[in-house]
């Protein structure tokens, strides 16, 4: 049997008040207690549960995802496990808020988590570009001990803050592995598309992507990312634009979560079932494509599982527990119109 609150009392020859205080950090406790407490700790093996605690203390964890206003299937998937998650922890004693907030204004961003209160919220699951405002704001939240969870896409100078999701500069590489096997041997371009170069996730892809295609597939050139900012009036200009004055393309990357508008931009000025077309996440859309012929493969990172990650992180970091890191790690995915 695991040790309880009273065999450590017993152990350490003190009340089980003290026992208390000593666990959870609150004053009156003399430098002996303390010492025997602990000692007793090592010696019978106590581990605390912080759990029970909470639960015997009704103990409530208060968790806010800000999740980007524009998006498209992808985000509609996140939104969607969230909700989810919202109603089936309420009686987990865990109180989920979801706000859509305009990602790209760096100084809205920074503004809404300045003004958040420690008493209203335990923890923020952010996913946003990364930018110098909202890492500095990120950090404030994290010295008034507000855990943060970068989500999916991250800040890359703040390592303090726990981050979910895949490798993005694996998921890149992988990404250029494909497209250079399913592009053939013949001397092509390709087009790569991005939602906006400011994230750090997609500068990671893209770079991952162009080391692969740079070193093991050099026929093959990679024209300049486009960004498409999710407008779709702008995607399909731009899309048609490059792909008029560049008829030897052989291969699109969209790199963004969201490949809907991309593809059915590109799909009316090239036939995609002739060349090579990679994207990432899946979707209706993209399963759908798969099946169509419109893309030849999706790199995927499983929504639920992020969404699901993010709050134990943050339940963790509220226990002063660590996270089990084995059980948070995303994997990439490859899917493939046989294996859907």
């Amino acid at each position: 049997m695991r040790p309880t609150a009273k065999d450590l009392a017993e152990a350490a020859g003190v009340s089980l008040a003290t026992v208390d205080r000593v666990l959870n950090d609150r004053p009156n406790v003399s430098p002996k207690a303390a010492r025997l407490v602990n000692d007793a700790i090592e010696r019978i093996g106590f581990v605390r549960n912080p759990a029970a605690v909470s639960l015997a203390r009704s103990k409530r964890y208060r968790f806010l995802f800000l999740l980007p206003a524009s998006g498209d299937l992808y985000l509609a998937e996140l939104l969607r496990h969230v909700e989810e998650l919202t109603a089936a922890l309420k009686g987990d004693l865990t109180e989920i808020t979801c706000r859509q907030i305009a990602a790209d204004d760096a100084h809205g961003v920074a503004k809404l988590l300045s003004g958040l209160d420690k008493e209203a919220v335990d923890g923020v699951a952010l996913m946003a570009p990364e930018s110098p405002q909202v890492r500095d704001a990120m950090a404030r939240l994290l010295e008034r001990n507000i855990k943060v969870v970068q989500f999916l896409s991250g800040q890359e100078k703040l390592p303090e803050a726990d981050f979910v999701g895949i490798d993005n500069l694996a998921a890149g590489a992988t990404a250029g592995k494909l497209m250079g096997m399913l592009a053939g041997p013949q001397p092509g371009k390709v087009l790569v598309i991005a939602e906006t170069m400011q994230s750090l996730d997609s500068i990671q892809r893209r770079l991952g992507f162009d080391q692969v295609i740079n070193s093991a597939f050099p026929h093959l050139t990679c024209l300049p990312s486009i960004e498409t900012h999710a407008d779709e009036a702008r995607t399909r200009q731009v899309v048609g634009r490059v792909l008029a004055g560049n008829r030897d393309v052989a291969g699109i990357y969209v790199l963004s979560s969201e490949a809907r508008v991309p593809i059915l931009a590109a799909a009316g000025n090239v036939e995609l079932s002739r060349i090579a077309v990679v994207v990432h996440e899946r979707t209706p859309f993209t399963e759908q494509a798969l099946r169509d012929d419109l893309i030849d493969a999706v790199i995927a990172q499983d929504p639920g599982h992020a969404v699901r990650s993010a709050i134990r992180i943050m339940r963790a970091r509220s226990d002063a527990r660590e996270p089990l890191a084995a059980q948070e790690k995303i994997r990439i995915e490859i899917l493939l119109k046989e294996n859907l």
